[in-house]
């Protein structure tokens, strides 16, 4: 991670998702911008959180952990998420892991800040329960997703979910195949199982697996085999 120091970059973003609007006293918050590179860890589940963080740029993944030490995904977010609510609502440590998926920008604002100037502001209130009641919302979804989807189900939905077909798209087109290890524990599966359902997209002409990467070569058969999964 790396602060930024450009205040120009810093309104525009503050301005583009009206995050100035949410808070009181604007003028006297410590808004900070930060970048992180891909795959970089922006927060670690169980670390004590210090500053509510606002997703402008980037694409970054949420897992959970479970007791056997691996990881579940949950869901991808965007701009504009809120990342931290539940930890300053609640004054609990981190509940999941954050980690960029592309390069990310997050504005953050101290804790301590909003505990003594803005906590009760309703505006920020209102902006805080909606992100909350979505995450909810997601969480649920994700839930039922790990439970009863099959594996080819979660794996064309992240395909869908973290690939474009867009060339010019920053999130790219292409998976690398060293990463399908854990891939596979973020699915729940094994890497056996999560090979044999690439072999088996690949027999249909869905995906093609070269040797460094898979590329998809069917976005419409994709979706079908989501089955109107997203981790989103």
């Amino acid at each position: 991670m790396k602060y930024v120091q450009d205040v120009t970059l810093l309104e525009r973003y503050l301005q583009e998702y009206h995050i100035e609007e949410m808070f009181q006293h604007t003028k006297q918050a410590p808004f900070t911008l930060q970048q992180f590179a891909s795959d970089e860890i922006i927060l670690l589940e169980g670390i004590e959180m210090q500053s509510l963080f606002f997703l402008v740029q980037g694409k970054a993944r949420i897992t959970s952990s479970i007791a056997t030490g691996k990881s579940l995904l949950l869901r991808f977010i965007h701009p504009l998420s809120i990342i931290g609510d539940i930890e300053l609502i609640r004054d609990i440590p981190v509940q999941s892991q954050v980690q960029a998926v592309t390069e990310c920008l997050v504005i953050g604002i101290p804790f301590t800040y909003i505990k003594r100037c803005e906590l009760e502001n309703p505006r920020l209130l209102h902006t805080l329960l909606e992100h909350v009641s979505f995450k909810l919302q997601t969480c649920t979804t994700a839930s039922r997703v790990n439970l009863l989807a099959s594996v080819e189900n979660k794996f064309a939905s992240y395909l869908l979910s973290t690939l474009s077909p867009d060339q010019d798209n920053d999130f790219g087109m292409e998976l690398r195949t060293s990463s399908i290890k854990e891939i596979a524990n973020l699915l729940g599966t094994t890497y056996r199982h999560l090979n044999r359902v690439i072999s088996s997209l690949t027999q249909q002409g869905i995906i093609e697996r070269q040797k460094n990467a898979i590329r998809v070569l069917n976005w419409r058969e994709l979706e079908k085999a989501a089955n109107g999964i997203r981790y989103k």
